[in-house]
């Protein structure tokens, strides 16, 4: 499917409702763009609380015991958003 949307003088683009409903996509809520090759990928991005819960998976499955402080600047963000967003 392609839409033709038309950019505002701000750059921005109203995503239409029915998409909106389909990839539950909320006032206020963030998404994800992403360029791959010419085009952009936009998708929903997680909530805190579906961070959270990734979080606890993934410490689950390592067995891993609470971060400290600092502890967290190993972490790879592209394969934390590729398993929260499920891609």
């Amino acid at each position: 499917m392609k839409l033709r949307l038309k950019v505002g003088p701000k750059g921005q683009i109203v995503i239409p409702k029915i998409l909106r409903e389909k990839y539950g996509i909320k006032e206020n809520d963030y998404v994800l763009v992403e360029v791959k090759d010419k085009e952009l990928a936009i998708t929903r991005a997680p909530s805190i609380e579906e961070t959270l819960e990734w979080i606890k998976l993934r410490r689950r499955r390592l067995k891993a015991k609470q971060a400290n402080l600092g502890d967290l600047a190993e972490v790879d963000l592209e394969e934390f958003n590729e398993d929260i967003c499920g891609r």
